[in-house]
C-alpha cells in the first residue's frame, strides 16, 4: 500500500531492498518441508512472516530464523515467545556464526542475496544440508539442468551433491516476482569423492580459469599426462570446461595429482 501521498510506504521499501517475497501457497511449504526433512536444529534465512518457519517446527525441528526486517523479526517473535521450537534473531543469516552442533539449512531466501547465502553453507562446517528456494534459473545453473556446470558447483562436488527440485511457480509468491522458483538441494556427502582439497579446487580453478575454452587447452600448461587423464575419465579433447561433468573432474583428479 503507498502512502496518501503517492510514495512508498516503509513496508514498500523493505520489500525491495531486502529483496522480500513472501511464500503463501500451503502446497508450495509442503514440497519444500518434504525436500528438506528437517530434524534437530534448522537455520532459516529470512523466516519473513513466519509461514515455513511453523512448518518446519511442526515438522520436528527446531528452528532458529534470522530476519534482517526488525519489523518482520519483532512481529515473528511476538508470535512465539513461549514456543521452545523456534528463536527468532534480528540479524543477516549471512553474517551469522555458525552453530558448534550438526545443522541444516531451509529457506524461502531473498533472490538478491542468494550466493552470499549458498556461499555461507558451503563453508560451514557444521551443515549437513541445505534446501532453499532460489529463482528456478539459478537452480539449474547449479545443478547442471542446461547441460553446463559451474565453478561453484564443480568446486565443491566431492563434499556436496546438487539437486534441482520441485518448481515452485512465482503465484505461490506475495507480491509476485517477475521468475519462477525452484527447491534447490546441497546435500554433504557422508564421505568426500576426494582426499585433497587444495590440490582438487586447486585443478579445478585452473581449468575454469584456462584460455582456449577447453579444459584441455587449460589444463595443458600445468599438469603432464593431460590426454590419458581425459580419456580415464571420458571427456572428449575439445570438450569446453563447463560441459564436463563434475564426477569427470572426480576422475580427472586421481589421474593428475595422486
Amino acid at each position: 500500500m503507498r502512502n496518501a501521498g503517492g510514495g512508498r510506504t516503509p513496508v514498500d521499501r523493505a520489500r525491495r531492498t531486502l529483496s522480500q517475497n513472501f511464500l503463501v501457497d500451503r502446497h508450495a511449504v509442503h514440497l519444500v518441508v518434504k525436500a528438506a526433512a528437517p530434524e534437530g536444529l534448522v537455520l532459516e534465512p529470512g523466516p519473513g512472516t513466519g509461514v515455513l518457519t511453523f512448518a518446519l517446527a511442526a515438522a520436528g525441528a527446531r528452528v532458529i530464523g534470522y530476519e534482517l526486517d526488525p519489523r518482520l523479526a519483532g512481529a515473528l517473535a511476538a508470535r512465539t515467545p513461549d514456543d521452545a521450537r523456534i528463536q527468532v534473531v534480528r540479524g543477516d543469516f549471512a553474517r551469522a556464526r555458525p552453530p558448534g552442533e550438526p545443522f541444516a539449512v531451509v529457506g524461502n531466501i531473498p533472490y538478491s542475496a542468494t550466493s552470499r547465502i549458498v556461499d555461507w553453507c558451503l563453508r560451514a562446517p557444521g551443515l549437513t544440508s541445505a534446501t532453499l528456494l532460489t529463482q528456478r534459473e539459478y537452480a539449474r545453473k547449479r545443478t547442471g539442468d542446461y547441460g553446463r556446470w559451474s565453478l561453484v558447483t564443480v568446486r565443491s562436488w566431492p563434499w556436496f551433491d546438487w539437486r534441482l527440485g520441485d518448481t515452485i511457480g512465482r503465484e505461490s509468491f506475495r507480491p509476485v516476482p517477475s521468475v519462477d522458483s525452484a527447491i534447490l538441494r546441497i546435500e554433504r556427502r557422508p564421505q568426500p569423492l576426494v582426499t585433497g582439497r587444495r590440490s582438487y579446487q586447486e585443478l579445478v580453478e585452473r581449468g575454469f580459469g584456462g584460455v582456449g575454452g577447453s579444459v584441455r587447452a587449460s589444463l595443458k600448461p600445468h599438469y603432464a599426462g593431460v590426454d590419458a587423464a581425459l580419456a580415464a575419465a571420458g571427456v572428449a579433447r575439445d570438450a569446453v570446461v563447463g560441459h564436463v561433468h563434475p564426477d569427470q573432474w572426480v576422475t580427472l583428479w586421481r589421474r593428475l595429482c595422486l
